[in-house]
């Protein structure tokens, strides 16, 4: 199939922003231009209806374009109130605060309110420093906990650093589920805290062993590190509860929520931590603003993320992602059972992941491994291709872990969507195990992409 024309937009953002990007999304047959946005929907300029099985990594908890957070936008718009005047007490910031802190819950008493998951992961790094007067970190292998150089330190995948100069020193990765590489690291008492991801999304969707998180958190304790939990992803009821640590045990010493908390529509994010942490950055009137952001607190934002939680609690978005979970991966594995290429189906609420592997017979064997010499990273652009080409189904792979496909639709996806997505998803696995035109063209597709 030809690469689509481009249209005079495409063509002004390829030379103005990024031809790259362009360019990838034509190979894969993704260029589309999206008309309308609802719910897990998205309508397309030419007919199409897309089901959305990513949700903007997580960002799409409620769906796209909820009504009840449009409005709540409009009224706060309608106010004409200070929206980022930063020379007065944000009442709106100081309720988002309690909210998200009372469902936070272990001690949670702070927020330091942002825009993003990287600039929340920058604060959480200036705050445990202060505290402890460390300046050491620890992460894990696999992590993502965003591009900004600090975030960008603690990254598990060294591509996306290369090129960017050395990072911050004394940054350490350790195993996931290895609590004693990890205490081999704390006993050194250089480290101001422990970044993790409850679930590690981009890493392939990776589940913590039982009592793992809340054991790493004793052991920080013991050893005087922070542990903060990146919820940038997990949270907001993705995976059932408000937090994804909450199913095990853990009581972390600072959180960082994003994504979700927009509602899909206004950047914010927020670090969540105790008084004490909180006291250690901001200890004098002449303190009182050595970190800050400028849209930090804005009565957008803050409104924005008081309708999300609306919405999310009056629509139990929570207990509903849980049953639709649960049902999702259990007729995934029923599905995918027989097709060699299937390793697994994990996850927690709706975020799960079907982890592909090397084919063991020598039919299927031959033609994978020569894809994936000639672009490692391709086998799972094709899969995305064609649930988006042939079935209309919207998703990605796990950003460091290219043999997991994604599925985290919002939360308010329904049974039938579902099922959808199930039968899209065998079908291409099917064909990859049976149709040789898959591989012919996946060879293609890689080959393109290399020459580009």
């Amino acid at each position: 199939m030809s690469s689509p024309a481009v249209s005079q937009s495409d063509a002004v953002y390829e030379d103005r922003v990024n031809p790259q990007w362009v360019k990838l999304l034509n190979i894969l047959q993704l260029n589309v231009q999206y008309k309308r946005c609802e719910g897990i929907e998205l309508q397309t300029a030419d007919g199409r209806v897309i089901l959305d099985f990513l949700s903007g990594y997580c960002v799409h908890n409620a769906g796209h374009n909820h009504p009840e957070i449009i409005q709540a936008v409009r009224d706060e718009l309608d106010r004409r109130g200070p929206a980022m005047l930063q020379s007065h007490v944000p009442e709106l910031a100081g309720e988002l605060s309690r909210r998200l802190c009372t469902l936070a819950g272990a001690n949670m008493a702070k927020a330091f309110f942002c825009s993003s998951g990287s600039e929340g992961v920058e604060a959480a790094i200036k705050f445990a420093r202060a505290h402890t007067g460390r300046t050491g970190l620890l992460y894990y292998d696999g992590a993502f906990h965003g591009l900004t150089c600090g975030a960008l330190s603690m990254m598990g995948d060294n591509f996306r650093r290369d090129g960017f100069g050395p990072m911050l020193p004394d940054t350490t990765a350790v195993p996931f589920n290895n609590l004693e590489a990890l205490e081999t690291q704390l006993k050194t008492k250089k480290y101001a805290a422990l970044f993790i991801e409850p679930i590690q999304a981009e890493a392939g969707i990776q589940i913590p062993a039982p009592g793992y998180l809340a054991a790493a958190h004793k052991l920080c304790k013991k050893y005087g590190t922070l542990l903060v939990s990146d919820e940038v992803q997990t949270g907001m009821y993705r995976t059932g509860t408000f937090l994804a640590g909450q199913q095990h045990g853990l009581a972390p010493d600072m959180i960082v929520l994003a994504k979700a908390l927009s509602g899909g529509l206004i950047p914010v994010g927020a670090v969540l931590m105790p008084d004490a942490i909180y006291n250690s950055v901001y200890t004098s009137l002449k303190r009182s603003i050595v970190h800050t952001s400028t849209f930090s607190e804005n009565s957008l934002s803050m409104r924005v993320g008081l309708a999300t939680l609306d919405v999310l609690e009056k629509e139990s978005l929570g207990p509903r992602a849980t049953e639709s979970g649960i049902y999702l991966r259990r007729e995934l594995t029923h599905a995918l059972s027989g097709f060699e290429m299937i390793n697994e189906v994990r996850g927690a609420g709706l975020l799960s992941g079907i982890e592909f592997v090397a084919p063991s017979s020598l039919k299927l064997r031959l033609p994978f491994e020569a894809f994936r010499a000639i672009h490692p990273g391709m086998f799972g652009q094709v899969l995305v291709m064609r649930l988006f080409r042939d079935h209309d189904i919207l998703t990605q792979m796990c950003g460091n872990n290219f043999l997991v496909l994604k599925a985290a639709p919002p939360l308010l996806a329904t049974t039938a969507h579902l099922d959808k997505f199930v039968a899209a998803l065998t079908d291409v696995v099917h064909r990859a195990h049976h149709d040789s035109g898959f591989w012919t063209e996946a060879l293609g597709l890689a080959r393109r992409a290399v020459n580009i």
